[in-house]
């Protein structure tokens, strides 16, 4: 064969080839970015699913799925189905959290990280360097300027330069009947998270207009106390004149929780409690818990369950379908795997077909919506500041009830 007719029948087999291959695709184009095919976009997740206290935040990964389930129900993104490999489970240890990033990048060859829902987030700085987008709760620094990580409601935690998010003093005056002449005491555990919530929260209460008379980050956090009377004796004499304060604001998690609320009740104390952790109606299910939670205003950021708006009735359905069909109790994690799935995937259809973390970054850029369920985000104004709503529900009779309605707070310069 002369060479003329040798690269003719070269060049007519790469194009039947070529053919082929696109109609086997439906005609999607192949990605040269890591975790994305032609068909799928893989997706894993990072929670904490045991924890040496028993608090667990498994449900986040249901939630996760439960999203990624519509949306390739509903045909995938740009038609590319999400291919997610569940959540690795960090234990709340550092090390682990790291290991887990590394897993998810080197060895499945993730995409993307969402959810990312720990009190610990040692993989930050991997998942960045790597250029991994990661969509989490937003409740540590982390969260708050890397260009890769993104919280579903913004960056909770404030950073120089950034805001304060007012919803729990704005709510707690709402439900004192005001804030003047009120005083509030904090407590925190004694790690860097519970020290940075008491300065955030200090500010923020006193920005309301409340007194803050004690504030504290105190509470062991690597052991749980026995015996919490050292604590409660000094905060129910730390009001004006040695009285109780108006209310008692916790930032601690729910075992920690149910030892302290338990502790005030039997002194007798009959203000506000209120923590921001505590939406969860399968921690009912044991007579000693309900009755410690029993009246607890809990900090939303997020619309409650009891709302009956259609973004509410869909995140219902959505859960349920994940669940196999089955009524399940809803709670606080699963919305936080749900939103973090929502707002990568709200961002990767923005990115377009040819999904690169490159077109994912710049369809971030620039990026915002309306009516989510937790209000209306925008980035890159979610890297320094909380998307400002939420509300407060309270425990009642062994029922939620919605005791401030979700609203969006015009949020404080942090300093």
């Amino acid at each position: 064969m002369h060479r003329p007719f040798r690269v003719l029948a070269a060049t007519l087999t790469l194009l039947l080839v070529t053919a082929c291959n696109s109609a086997s695709t439906g005609g999607s184009t192949p990605s040269s970015a890591r975790g994305v095919t032609a068909d799928t976009i893989k997706v894993g997740g990072i929670v904490s699913m045991t924890t040496a206290s028993g608090y667990s935040k498994k449900d986040t990964d249901l939630g996760a799925r439960a999203r990624y389930d519509r949306a390739n129900a509903e045909g995938g993104i740009n038609g590319r189905k999400i291919e997610y490999l569940g959540a690795e489970d960090d234990g709340q240890d550092p090390a682990r959290n790291l290991a887990a990033a590394r897993k998810l990048v080197q060895q499945e060859k993730v995409f993307a990280v969402s959810p990312m829902s720990s009190v610990t987030f040692a993989g930050a700085d991997f998942l960045d360097a790597q250029k991994v987008p990661t969509v989490g709760w937003g409740t540590l620094p982390s969260f708050c300027g890397p260009d890769h990580i993104y919280g579903f409601n913004g960056c909770l935690v404030p950073m120089p330069g950034g805001t304060l998010n007012q919803t729990w003093p704005e709510s707690l005056a709402s439900v004192l009947g005001g804030a003047r002449g009120k005083s509030v005491a904090l407590i925190a555990g004694d790690n860097d998270a519970g020290k940075f919530g008491i300065r955030t929260f200090t500010q923020g209460f006193k920005a309301a207009g409340f007194q803050v008379p004690y504030a504290k980050a105190v509470v062991p956090a690597t052991s749980m106390p026995s015996d919490w009377s050292a604590y409660t004796k000094e905060i129910l004499r730390s009001g004006p004149g040695g009285a109780p304060p108006h209310a008692v604001i916790s930032v601690m998690q729910t075992p920690y929780n149910i030892g302290l609320f338990t502790a005030l009740k039997r002194s007798g104390y009959k203000g506000v409690i209120s923590d921001p952790t505590d939406y969860d109606p399968g921690l009912l299910a044991k007579n000693a818990t309900k009755q410690a939670l029993d009246g607890v205003h809990v900090l939303l950021q997020f619309q409650p369950f009891e709302s009956d708006s259609p973004a509410m009735r869909q995140f219902k359905e959505d859960i349920r379908k994940a669940a196999g069909g089955k009524d399940v109790p809803l709670n606080m994690h699963m919305m936080t795997g749900y939103m973090s799935a929502d707002l990568f995937l709200s961002i990767a259809a923005k990115a377009g077909k040819d999904l690169t973390v490159e077109s994912f970054q710049k369809a971030a850029d620039g990026f915002s919506d309306t009516g989510t369920l937790v209000g209306d985000r925008a980035e890159p104004k979610g890297k320094k500041e909380s998307f400002g709503c939420g509300a407060l529900v309270r425990l009642k009779n062994g029922r939620y009830e919605v005791a401030v309605p979700f609203t969006c707070y015009p949020p404080i310069p942090f300093g």
